[in-house]
């Protein structure tokens, strides 16, 4: 374990020259001031209509999340047998919530069926994964009691459902938190919903209603324990309706032609191997491109690594006061409840366009979301060698003990930082993003999908390493980590 740690670290070290980390912005720390003075004072009154906004951005995480699992379930009860259900649910996960819209925005419009298509297809997958692992953890015993020719549908029902579904409500509730971040996310592509006018407050200087604005959504993820009772989930639902339309016609020939024309090349629809030669030298920098997103999820994980070290101990009863403690939950809240994108756009109007500001907000979001687990698993642990000081019990007592599970979450998050390392190039960064945003700009739709192509190739192939590297016995049953 300390052996893949360093050796992150040393290729992190090696590789940080080739990387643009420069601040092209006169006066970072002023523009900081002014953002952290509107987050002090907001401007509560400077909004319009931002109960319509809050209420679109929950309707589209519930109903996205509903389809999720209703399209994911299904695939869990097949992930385990099918080959061919494991690559899709592969492929779909790997693409993020932003490029899904990006994509189905030239179908749908900026409409809702675009915002419910974009989390619930990327949702399935997740969804259809991380269900099977849950059912094939349930006791064998149940199972082998059954009747002799019991079917698969009765033995999953009577046997396996009954004794996971308080981890698979669990997780869903989970998935739910996240669609909520994401939902808001999708304002960053023009869907009216919170991050639509969060992003242009921002943009626009109106730091006192941007702070609003981010408080609203910061309640809103606090409260959810509240508004989010299952007891209310129907009332929700049919609000959400109401909320989600009017709904697009859907033009089935468009639909069609978009799908087996405009995003495949035209030479390889006529079987023209030497022009299809031709168009794949045209794709914009896709050397550089993937360099930087390999790079920047690199430094993202080491990052990320860094900041868990540091602020884990900081939320641990077993280090600080009460006062400390509370200090530390807060920012370790507030970090990992934050999206990555909104923090990145909110650094690059500090720091200006480079890798800069997409490392910190990688470092940060996932720092302090791993963070939060370890200090939650350091929590359960008695320390067994009295009268140490506080370092001692660090060094000698708790980190060796919780260092394997924080390895393992990191290796974990490796997929998820690197699907974010993509969307990061929707801000200028010279990512895989930055291309696939500018080919739908362009309407070079074939190049853009097959940028995502390489996209989810290339999570596919980091989410594989970091099974094989990561820790075995390491704890890793919180569905914050999947």
């Amino acid at each position: 374990m300390a052996r893949h740690s360093l050796g992150l670290v040393a290729l992190a070290v090696l590789l940080v020259p080739f990387a643009d980390l420069a601040i092209h912005t006169r006066d970072p720390w002023g523009e900081l001031g002014r953002m952290a003075a509107g987050l002090a004072w907001p401007a509560w009154g400077a909004l319009e209509s931002p109960f319509a906004a809050l209420g679109l951005t929950v309707a589209v995480a519930l109903w996205g999340t509903l389809a999720g699992v209703v399209l994911g379930f299904p695939l869990a009860l097949l992930f385990a047998r099918s080959r061919l259900v494991r690559a899709a649910c592969a492929f779909v996960r790997a693409i993020h919530e932003l490029f899904w819209a990006l994509l189905f925005l030239q179908v749908f419009g900026l409409s809702a069926l675009t915002a419910l298509a974009a989390l619930a297809i990327p949702y399935a997958g997740i969804f259809a994964k991380v269900y099977a692992e849950i059912l094939e953890q349930t006791p064998r015993a149940p199972r082998d009691a059954l009747p002799p020719g019991s079917g698969r549908l009765a033995r999953f029902v009577y046997a396996e459902l009954p004794l996971a579904w308080s981890q698979l409500a669990a997780y869903t509730r989970y998935r739910f938190e996240c669609g909520l971040r994401a939902s808001v996310l999708l304002g960053f592509v023009g869907l009216p919903t919170l991050g639509f006018h969060l992003e242009t407050a921002f943009r626009e200087g109106r730091y006192h209603e941007a702070g609003a604005l981010l408080w609203l959504f910061y309640l809103l993820i606090v409260s959810l324990p509240w508004w989010g009772h299952k007891r209310l989930i129907p009332l929700l639902l049919v609000g959400g309706v109401w909320l989600l339309g009017p709904w697009p016609n859907v033009d089935g020939a468009l639909l069609w032609r978009f799908v087996s024309e405009d995003i495949w090349p035209a030479a390889l629809l006529v079987g023209d191997w030497a022009g299809l030669f031709e168009w794949l030298a045209r794709v914009p920098a896709l050397g550089p491109a993937i360099g930087n997103t390999l790079l920047l999820g690199l430094l993202g994980s080491v990052g990320a690594l860094l900041v868990a070290l540091m602020l884990w101990p900081l939320a641990s009863r077993h280090f600080g006061n009460r006062a400390t403690r509370l200090a530390g939950h807060g920012v370790l809240i507030f970090l990992r409840s934050t999206p990555e994108l909104m923090l990145a756009f909110v650094f690059l109007l500090l720091l200006g366009p480079s890798l800069l500001p997409a490392w910190l907000a990688l470092a940060l979001h996932n720092g302090a979301l791993i963070a939060f687990l370890v200090a939650r698993h350091a929590d359960a642990i008695t320390p067994g060698m009295p009268g140490l000081t506080a370092s001692g019990r660090l060094a000698y007592e708790l980190l060796p003990r919780v260092y394997p599970g924080l390895l393992a979450l990191l290796y974990y998050r490796a997929e998820v930082i690197l699907r974010e390392t993509a969307i990061l190039g929707m801000l200028g960064v010279a990512t895989l993003g930055f291309y696939i945003e500018e080919g739908f700009d362009y309407l070079m739709f074939d190049v853009a999908f097959f940028l995502l192509l390489i996209t989810a190739a290339l999570n596919i192939a980091v989410d594989a390493l970091s099974r094989r590297l990561r820790p075995r016995e390491a704890p890793l049953d919180d569905p914050c980590v999947r």
